[in-house]
């Protein structure tokens, strides 16, 4: 299946030993890995200057990782699902993972 136009020409970083896309764009920051089939969504998307993220509009349950701006964990989330917000105020980044 092809890639979601949003990740296309984003950079990539390896995270959690996979490749993922950064999102570098509006769009890609603005929606992460909503609207998308779990299919599509890949190895995920690392969103990075970014301390919280929503989950209105996922049709799947994300792992979500804060990171510092190092790339170390400060703390996970797992299996969250449609409609939260998340927040961690000494993030840098934050990772969104398909659970």
């Amino acid at each position: 299946m092809h890639e979601p136009r949003r990740f296309r020409n984003l950079p990539r970083t390896t995270a959690c030993g996979r490749t993922i896309p950064v999102a570098a764009s509006r769009i890609s920051r603005l929606l992460g890995l909503a609207l998308l089939r779990r299919e599509r969504a890949g190895a995920g998307l690392l969103i990075p200057s970014c301390r919280s993220i929503h989950t209105f509009g996922m049709r799947f349950r994300i792992d979500v990782v804060f990171v510092d701006a190092t790339g170390s964990p400060l703390g996970s989330e797992p299996g969250v699902g449609p409609r939260r917000v998340l927040t961690s105020p000494d993030a840098d980044a934050v990772l969104e993972v398909p659970a």
